[in-house]
């Protein structure tokens, strides 16, 4: 059982999160596609209530979103295995478009006994960045891989990561970081880590 699991869904998200600029659905259908093809996501579907055997793949499409809110799959990752992952689509009325793709702690957990109940219990900070350097500069390079495709504004690494956005920095990065920063500069992503 992977997808019916239940603890594999628990505990939160460790999230790539993209800025992807205004609300466009051609270009938002662009770093959708870019990013489950950087990723390399193995299936797409619109349920966890149902193993992929068990369910029809659906389209890598925003017309998804909109229909399952969530597209869902399975990824395999630097830390050694492979897991279940998830996207969606946050989109503000006369606003930006963001695009999260998203890696449930439980699975994780599951996967590296050191991710214990992090954020929130053992496997906590600082000793976390040890594991999370990995996890993390994986999740940069996908990034980068989507920003040749689309250059988004901001891309924000870590758990649950919808805390500001790339006006609100304006270029400049916190010194003391809980997620990692992906930033545009001179046509080139610059990704700063999380120090904390």
């Amino acid at each position: 059982m992977v997808f019916t699991d239940r603890e594999n869904w628990n505990g939160g998200f460790y999230e790539l999160s993209l800025e992807v600029g205004d609300r466009d659905d051609d270009r938002l259908q662009l770093a959708l596609t870019a990013l489950w093809g950087a990723a390399a996501v193995t299936g797409c579907y619109g349920s966890r209530d149902r193993e992929p055997a068990d369910q029809i793949e659906i389209p890598v499409t925003v017309a998804s979103f909109e229909e399952f809110g969530h597209l869902r799959g399975i990824v395999r990752l630097p830390l050694g295995g492979s897991v279940v992952c998830g996207c969606f689509s946050t989109r503000y009325d006369d606003g930006e478009d963001w695009l999260t793709f998203y890696l449930p702690l439980g699975a994780l957990a599951a996967l590296d006994n050191r991710i214990g109940g992090f954020p929130f219990g053992p496997g906590s900070e600082p000793q976390a960045l040890v594991w999370r350097a990995s996890l993390d500069t994986w999740l940069a390079g996908v990034a980068d891989q989507v920003f040749r495709q689309v250059d988004f504004r901001l891309g924000l690494i870590g758990f649950e990561v919808d805390c500001t956005n790339a006006a609100e920095l304006d270029g400049v990065v916190p010194e003391q970081r809980w997620n990692g920063y992906l930033l545009p500069a001179d046509g080139q992503l610059r990704y700063t880590p999380a120090n904390h």
